[in-house]
């Protein structure tokens, strides 16, 4: 059949050669039948090493087996595929060489044969410029993440010493809210001292003063009633140093508990017999008496000193012809000592302070005391692990709860 492309060689030359993309027109059998000279260049043959040769010297080896194929199924269908709208596409250059390209492809009928123009653009440049971009992005991407890291290392060091300040400055400000506290303590400590010694202080010398003016026999009455009082104020004075002597061996852990095993009555009956000498008038103590079988393992004097300070409390804060019920109670887990009074009551708004050492409640302050008794009690009882808890109203008087642990005799 003759080649109708080159029956009017001047109008194909002019229309090929002015197209700046690559053209290569095939039959068919997919036999190239005319190029133009971009796609010469393109692919590095002359026009004549070209003519009536397979498409497949211009596709690489490896697709050659596909691509026929492709082909078959775009000749039958007979539609035109623009450009960009394959995957990746390759030529192969007379060297061999593969390089990248873009395909649009058009049939068209010339006398009823159909040939198909490919329109072939070279995009080694664009795709080099895509790598060389994804190369700049990923090696962007590389530095964001490492400065990001750096950026996340910096933040966490700058939340870690942020975190540091704020424990130093919590630490500070606690320290300084104790040394607060510790020089109002002080304060507290001094006025104290000096107001409940200077009181029996005064007491002592003016009973010393009038017991020194009764000096005959018949006025022995009154010199012994002053000397009771020089003995009060002297007792009293003494039950306060040990309260302090008290709360300097708690604090600085030097008290050593001394544990035996004894009857449960020696203690109450002794502790009954010193508070019935500084009863009110009328006042009484209602106490069990069937307690001499209960035996018990701990450190008497710390539990005459609990108690005591519970019942001289009761004693004190409770007004004439009062009663105080004093029960005592065991289990299986040890035992509970129980102090009602019928006395002022401590205040709602006093009761979370009661513990602590100095503190007294507003209703109390007109009576004598240290406002360390209750505190000694507590640190005690810790030590020995017991607790120690109050049910109380203003002027209803107050119910002091202690529980000791059951401790075995080693």
């Amino acid at each position: 059949m003759p080649n109708l492309f080159h029956e009017n060689e001047f109008v194909f030359n002019v229309l090929f050669e002015a197209v700046s993309e690559g053209v290569v027109v095939v039959d068919e059998n997919q036999t190239i039948v005319a190029t133009n000279f971009a796609a010469e260049q393109m692919f590095g043959y002359a026009k004549k090493e070209l003519q009536n040769q397979p498409l497949n010297i211009l596709i690489p080896s490896s697709y050659h087996a596909a691509h026929g194929d492709h082909f078959k199924k775009f000749y039958k269908e007979s539609s035109a595929r623009k450009m960009g709208q394959n995957k990746e596409l390759f030529g192969a250059n007379k060297n061999g060489n593969k390089f990248p390209v873009e395909v649009g492809l058009n049939p068209f009928q010339i006398k009823e044969k159909t040939f198909v123009m490919s329109i072939i653009i070279d995009i080694s440049i664009r795709k080099a410029s895509d790598a060389k971009i994804l190369e700049l992005n990923a090696l962007l991407e590389s530095k964001i993440s490492t400065r990001t890291t750096e950026l996340n290392k910096t933040v966490a060091n700058l939340k870690e010493e942020i975190e540091k300040r704020v424990k130093a400055e919590s630490k500070l400000r606690n320290a300084l809210k104790k040394e607060k506290e510790l020089n109002e303590l002080k304060t507290k400590f001094l006025s104290l001292v000096s107001h409940e010694f200077k009181t029996p202080l005064s007491g002592v010398l003016n009973a010393a003063v009038l017991a020194g003016k009764y000096t005959t026999t018949d006025t022995q009455d009154k010199r012994d009633k002053h000397l009771l009082t020089i003995k009060n104020k002297v007792h009293y004075l003494d039950g306060i140093l040990n309260d302090f002597l008290s709360v300097e061996r708690l604090d600085s852990g030097k008290v050593r508990y001394i544990f035996s095993n004894f009857k449960l009555s020696k203690v109450v009956n002794e502790v009954i017999y010193n508070a019935n000498m500084v009863l009110k008038s009328g006042q009484h103590i209602n106490y069990p008496s069937n307690i001499d079988d209960i035996n018990i393992y701990q450190d008497e004097k710390i539990v005459e000193v609990i108690l005591s300070n519970l019942l001289h409390n009761a004693i004190k804060y409770s007004s004439e012809n009062t009663k105080i019920d004093f029960k005592i109670t065991t289990n299986s887990k040890g035992f509970i000592f129980e102090i009602k009074d019928q006395g002022i009551g401590i205040p709602y708004a006093d009761q979370k302070h009661i513990f602590e050492r100095y503190f007294r409640a507003e209703n109390a302050l007109t009576n004598q005391g240290t406002g360390i008794g209750l505190n000694i009690v507590k640190g005690h009882l810790e030590s020995l692990g017991g607790t120690i808890r109050f049910i109380s109203k203003k002027n209803e008087g107050a119910t002091f709860i202690v529980k000791l642990p059951l401790i075995k005799e080693k």
